[in-house]
Formats: C-alpha cells, structure tokens, sequence
C-alpha cells in the first residue's frame, strides 16, 4: 500500500449470548496489530468492532435469565464486551451494535433497495434449523448422534447439539442469482478469499450450486422488522453482515462511505462461508463493490478442541492477562500462531515463550543495553564512529527486517512479520556479546569504539520500539521514553513504522532514563494457569 492509502478493518461482531474468551480476542489483536501498523504508515486507518444482538439464541438466552433481550445485551456489552477491549488493549476507532439505532435504519433502506430492485420474494420454507449457528443446515451439516442424551438425534457438527426443523413462509434473497458472479470475482481476485484453504472450500461450495437464502422470521419478534411486513423479522445473519458498511455511514453519510468501503475483514474460519459468499452477494445486489478481503484465519485449540462455553475449555483473557501481562498476551498470540492456521494454546508454550523470547530475548537487550549507557556515559547516548562491518552486519538486519516486516503486514502475515523483527533481538544479543562493550569499557584507547558499539545497540533498539509498538504498545512506549528519543524524534506513535529500518535516527547527546525490567520474571507455579 501506498502511504495515505485507505485501510478499513473489521473483526465479526460478536454474538453477546456469553462472555468472551480468547479466541475472541485472538481475532480482535489481529485486526489491531493490523490498524496500528497501517496508521503508523500514514495509512487513513479505521478499526471496526462490536456485538451481534438479535435472533433467537439471543432471545431464549435472555428469557432463561428472566430479562428482556434488549437489557441482556446491554448488560453483557457493558460487564464484558467493552472490558474486553480495555483487557487486551484495542485501539479501535468505532464500536457497532445491531440494536444501534444507526444500524437499523441503514439495514431497513438496503433491505427496501433489494426488495425494489426485485431481490427478495416470499415463499415457504421447511428445513433443519440450528439455533447454536441461527443457520439451516443441510444433511451434509449435521450428524446422526450415537449415544448420549442426544442419541438417535440429528445434531449440528459445529454445535454438536439437536437440530430443530422448521417450516415457516419467509422472505428470500435471490441468492442464486449471484452464483456465477461470485466465482467470477474468486477467479479474477485470487486473494479476495484467504488463506488459500478456506478459498478452495470456498469455491468448492459455491459450485456446488447456490439456493435462494431465507432472510426472514415470523416465529419470533427479536430482531429489525421487514419494512413492508411488520409480522416478520430480519434474519439474524442478513442484519448483522450489514454492520460493516452501516457502522461506515451507508444510506446516510455517503461521504465517509466512500472513503471507507471496502473493508479488509477478519473472520474466523467457520463462518467464511457468511462473509465469502452471502455477504458479496448481498452487495452486488445493492450494487456495492464486495469486501476488499475476507480472511478466514484458524481456531484456537485447547487440548485439541476449539474453544467453546458449551465444552468448558473457554479461557477468560484476564487468566492469562493477570499473570503475564497485555503486551506479553498481545505477542503469544501473534507471534506462536501461524495466522490463518489453527493453533493450540498451553500455558506451558506461552510461560516458555514469555520467559526464553520476551524477558531475556527483547527485555534484557533493552535493560541491559540502557544500564551500560548510564554506567558508561553518564546516561548520555555517545556518537558513533566510522562503522565496523560487524556494525553494517547489524544495519542490514534492521533494514531488512523493517522491510520484511511491512511485507508479511501485507499479507496479513503477523507471525512472519513478528519474527523478521525477531531477527533484530537476535542480532543483537549476538552482537553484544561478541563486541564486550564491558571489556571495552576497561580502557580509554577502546573508549571511541565502546560508543560505536552502544550507539549501535541503542539504535538499533530505537527501530525494535517502533517496528514493535503495534504488538506490544505499553512495552515499547516504556522502552522510547527510556531510550530518550521524545527529546529528539517525538512520540512513539507518532514514528513512521515503514521508515523504522532508516538507520542513524536516534540522535547522539539524547538522555536516557531508567528502564525497569520490561518483563518481570514470573514464579513457574503462577505461570502454570
């Protein structure tokens, strides 16, 4: 991407019928290393996130509770949804919810569009309904149960819970009609759907043969009535796709529409096929350009099962925050992970990395290299001589990781993009070691080259803040303010991340600080879980 460029994000809104866990906000530090990335690129960035709140499993949810849909919502968005993001620290730039009065009157002026133009029909309808996914399913969807209190029953893969059958006379989208044009922008934009395994799955699909999709209910109220017929209501999945263009102003401010459509969306793998195929359909019908991406990354899994309420293997952020940390959350996740696979959680993988990677790879090079500046030059960063080649050997680790870093952005490759700057850490602790600035230190005749040596380091720490910040942004602000670099270059967030790798920045006279350990040394059995 060109600098300037536009770069809309968007996580699924999620379902508030339970609290989140961390394959929520998996999703949800992707999409914000991604944000933060591009507005530090100059990037006119805009972070979409928020909470699906009609349908059935909503409704029924609430009435177990003894309280009305409306006010579990809220109270879930308020007592978990929104802490969520302060737990993990999202930066985002809007909140969206399907009861916002926004969002149902966009829905209801895109809902009368396709109904005019000849899009939606009514007709009866009787199939297998899931309410765990509020989807009808087809045989090829379901298994028959062989034991267990749902034995002899047909149950939902996903679920692993009875299907319903229903048969109700509903409103229909001409989903059918879009078959041929959906492979046709497959075929023509190869990376609209990623990675490649959720594409093939795609397309198989597709081909397979589309139907007309049920886009209304009349056996229940809660939900965005249909304009023309207020005995029904929108089909949960229609409504809450729409919220990534009515969040962005579509139907009333065309303007900020304009400049924001279309998105890149990140989505979990089951439920590509929404975002993939119905939802670009939906679009072409309203005559909208499709998403720009749908990126359908992995499951996270936890003793090799994705995590789910139902199983109990949901792990609350604040398990994993409370011990080690939201920078050292925000890196496990993103660094451990390849993005767009499934990937298995353990505490003992996230105690081993935190302590090998984050407290004595990157939190050591920064304490021990700033103590050295102190002790050596009075706090004062010395300047550097002409340059050795083992100091060029380090120059081109930085330029080539801040250029390889970008790349893998691009690709929404987080996890490569995290360990070419990995390569820097590396390098210098390698580097470190192999000069001995403490030797150095011993002497005044080796006096000129112990700056070189420290300048280098401290520098080389600079572009590790900067190209570091998106992920681990508490961390790498502690870091600057101590590297001293306010004084001379301005906020950290105020660094363009593309020019990172540009060597000789950290001007030479800077005074630095204290730095306490970036990441303190945790007891095993508190890392346990």
């Amino acid at each position: 991407m060109a600098a300037g460029d536009s770069f809309y994000i968007a996580t699924p809104i999620f379902y508030v019928n339970d609290v989140p866990h961390i394959g929520h906000a998996y999703t949800e530090v992707a999409a914000d290393v991604l944000a933060r990335w591009h507005r530090q690129s100059g990037d006119d960035t805009w972070l979409l996130t928020g909470t699906d709140e009609h349908g059935q499993k909503i409704l029924r949810t609430a009435v177990a509770n003894d309280t009305t849909p409306k006010a579990w919502a809220d109270k879930l968005v308020n007592d978990a949804w929104l802490p969520l993001l302060q737990t993990i620290n999202i930066r985002n730039d809007d909140f969206i919810r399907t009861t916002d009065e926004r969002h149902e009157k966009a829905v209801t002026i895109f809902l009368q569009k396709l109904y005019d133009d000849g899009y939606i029909y009514s007709g009866d309808y009787e199939g297998y309904y899931c309410v765990g996914c509020e989807e009808y399913k087809q045989l090829d969807d379901l298994l028959e149960n062989e034991h267990g209190d749902f034995a002899g029953q047909l149950v939902c893969k996903i679920h692993g819970r009875p299907v319903e059958i229903l048969k109700e006379t509903n409103y229909f989208f001409r989903m059918s009609d879009f078959q041929q044009r959906l492979l046709d922008l497959y075929e023509t934009n190869p990376t609209f759907i990623q990675p490649e395994s959720v594409r093939n799955e795609i397309i198989s699909f597709v081909k397979g043969g589309l139907s007309d999709l049920s886009i209304s209910r009349s056996s229940f109220d809660w939900g965005i009535q249909i304009p023309w017929d207020s005995s029904h209501v929108l089909y949960v999945w229609f409504d809450a796709l729409l919220n990534y263009i009515t969040a962005i102003g579509y139907g009333t401010d065309d303007e900020n529409f304009n400049r924001r459509w279309p998105a890149t969306q990140l989505v979990g793998k089951d439920i590509a096929r929404f975002h993939a195929v119905i939802w670009p359909a939906m679009l072409m019908a309203a005559g909208l350009q499709p998403p720009k991406q749908v990126f359908g990354h992995g499951w996270l899994l936890v003793g090799g099962e994705k995590m789910s309420k139902s199983k109990l293997t949901g792990i609350a952020p604040q398990q994993i925050t409370d011990t080690f940390g939201i920078d050292a959350f925000r890196y496990y996740f993103m660094r451990a992970i390849s993005f767009g696979q499934d990937g298995s959680f353990s505490w003992e993988d996230l105690s081993a990395r935190y302590q090998a990677e984050l407290a004595n790879g990157f939190g050591n090079l920064a304490s021990r290299t700033i103590a050295m500046v102190n002790k050596y030059f009075d706090g004062v960063v010395p300047a550097p001589a002409e340059a050795s080649e083992a100091d060029l050997v380090v120059q081109k680790t930085v330029a080539d990781a801040a250029m390889n870093a970008d790349a893998a952005i691009q690709r929404l490759a987080i996890h490569e993009s995290l360990a070419a700057i990995w390569t820097i850490v590396e390098e210098l602790n390698g580097y470190i070691t192999l000069q001995e600035p403490w030797v150095l230190a011993k002497s005044d005749e080796t006096r000129e080259r112990l700056g070189t040596v420290l300048y280098t380091a401290m520098e080389g720490l600079r572009a590790l803040a900067v190209l570091l910040s998106p992920v681990l942004p508490d961390s790498t602000t502690k870091l600057w303010d101590a590297l001293g670099a306010p004084a001379g270059l301005g906020g950290l967030a105020d660094q363009t991340v593309t020019d990172a790798g540009t060597w000789g920045q950290l001007p030479a006279g800077s005074t630095v600080g204290k730095l306490e350990a970036l990441f303190p040394r945790i007891e095993t059995d508190a890392a346990a879980g």
